[in-house]
């Protein structure tokens, strides 16, 4: 296929909606809409957005369920020269409110069943001079514009924007508590979205899944990748009903899979009770965990034909690493290798990269490395640090990796995951993976817990499948045979689901680690 040119990440909806304006574009519960419905609606949308005084360099919240309407506004925010900020539609009136207060959004898109979030969060907010409301709110709503009275004019003006204009802002959890706004610019996210469409290999041809929420940057690259290419994107609500997603797969034929372990484990699950099947998918992707060894076989036997990718990433660059699927078997542990366009190093504490084998912080550089986050200067000075070169930043992820002889990446953990125990440095990822193969075990989750004489003691937390009569001394017995003797876990904590995100991330911190 030829190399499309983008400069702004809105040229790929324009070239899509010329090159191919009948394809189905997205495919949603509630609508099936093509690349020239998508691109049409959102230029008029845009149109009624400037009308409304949004303005280069504004800020849209989108706050909507997962569907075709989200994809409009977020097109239609950048025709409109602004930056889109899609916020997640399970977040409370007080977390919507601190995220446009901090933001200065100048517009916020909605729906009329979220109108008393939106009334209590935007109430005596200076800089929110529009709210476009989807259906007739039956709320007092200051500000509100029916969505289909924007809709009603003409398109958008031209701009004048750069590449190196804030085309987004993803708000990512923080250490304080409240979301970070991660900075990223039309450059970062062109590149980005170009490198993981080659490394990942997909064409105009593909169907991509997204059961993950938009506001959440592995969910929106999936819609972003599908227009860059003139693909089709296959949204989900979400992942709540599996039964419902596998059969949405089969019927709409769709090639590539995105997940997260906890999506998988709950197939795979559902798969050793009774057999599964979607032939259709050829890539099957999973990032923001490490996908345990042992899910891989059982993945290809709903997907025979399908590549696995083992990836590592983080919001504040996207993605940093993939594994190619040729390895997976091989290499079963590694996250890969820099995606390409960009490098990575594993330095120790005096900034010099450690040898293989030893372990180290990963720092990455590239062009899809953020431009830094919203009004928080000492957070980003703590992630970007001067480059290599003159007058360059790079991207300190503070995660520990380690290398092997031939410069294959392997994710050790989060700063502040690793558990020291007996002096010992244990990563909870190399316990979860060797767990995780026991059979019987759909989930676990590691942790470190004070401990007067070890100093931190191993926990794990354990999910079973539902058909293992697994107790805590054969379980013992199974970590025994697979671990060094320090990363066998001193407690073991049976549970009946883990606590998890909205994009189906174990949320550790919400695990009894007092009990």
């Amino acid at each position: 296929m030829t190399p499309r040119y983008e400069r702004l990440l809105h040229d790929s909806l324009a070239r899509s909606a010329a090159e191919v304006p009948d394809k189905l574009a997205v495919i949603a519960e509630d609508a099936r809409v093509s690349y020239r419905e998508l691109d049409a609606r959102a230029a008029a949308l845009a149109g009624g957005l400037q009308r409304r005084g949004v303005r280069r360099g504004d800020r849209v919240a989108i706050y909507l369920e997962n569907g075709a309407d989200v994809v409009v506004a977020i097109y239609a925010a950048l025709r409109a020269g602004a930056a889109f900020m899609v916020v997640n539609p399970q977040t409370k009136a007080d977390k919507l409110r601190y995220i446009l207060e901090d933001s200065g959004a100048a517009a916020l898109v909605t729906d009329a069943s979220m109108v008393r979030a939106v009334a209590e969060a935007a109430q005596g907010l200076e800089a929110l001079h529009t709210v476009a409301v989807r259906g007739a709110p039956r709320t007092a709503l200051p500000h509100a514009v029916d969505w289909g009275e924007l809709e009603a004019g003409a398109g958008a003006d031209e701009t004048g924007a750069i590449p190196l204009d804030l085309a987004a802002l993803v708000y990512t959890s923080g250490s304080t508590g409240n979301p970070k706004g991660v900075m990223l610019s039309h450059q970062n996210m062109v590149f980005a979205q170009q490198s993981l469409c080659q490394y990942l290999r997909l064409t105009r041809d593909d169907r991509i899944l997204d059961v993950v929420p938009l506001a959440f940057d592995y969910g929106l690259y999936q819609a972003l990748m599908s227009v860059h290419l003139g693909a089709t994107l296959v949204l989900e609500a979400s992942f709540a009903f599996p039964a419902h997603v596998v059969k949405r797969v089969n019927d709409e034929g769709v090639t590539v899979f995105p997940g997260v372990p906890t999506v998988f484990a709950t197939l795979l699950a559902m798969h050793r009770q009774q057999s599964l099947s979607m032939p259709s998918v050829r890539r099957i992707t999973n990032t923001a965990a490490h996908l345990p060894d042992d899910f891989v076989p059982g993945l290809l036997e709903m997907s025979p034909e399908a590549l696995v990718y083992k990836m590592y990433g983080l919001t504040e660059c996207k993605r940093v690493c993939y594994l190619e699927p040729e390895l997976v078997q091989r290499k079963p542990s590694s996250v890969g290798k820099a995606i390409p366009g960009t490098e990575t190093f594993v330095l120790g504490d005096d900034g010099a990269p450690v040898p293989p084998g030893e372990t180290g912080v990963l720092y990455v550089r590239g062009p899809h490395v953020m431009m830094g986050y919203w009004n928080l200067p000492e957070e980003t000075a703590h992630m970007l640090k001067p480059g290599r070169y003159p007058g360059e930043r790079m991207l300190c992820t503070h995660d520990y990796f380690k290398t092997d002889a031939e410069g294959f990446l392997y994710f050790v953990g989060r700063s502040d995951d690793i558990i020291k125990s007996r002096g010992e440095k244990v990563s909870p990822v190399e316990v979860e993976n060797a767990l995780t193969g026991i059979p019987g075990v759909k989930e676990v989750a590691v942790v470190g817990v004070p401990d007067d004489i070890l100093g931190q003691a191993v926990r794990a937390f354990v999910v079973l499948d539902g058909s293992a009569q697994l107790d805590e001394r054969t379980f013992r017995r199974h970590c025994m045979a697979r671990l060094e003797s320090y990363m066998v876990p001193r407690d073991v904590v049976f549970i009946d689901d883990l606590p998890k995100t909205a994009t189906g991330k174990v949320r550790k911190r919400d695990l009894p680690v007092g009990a």
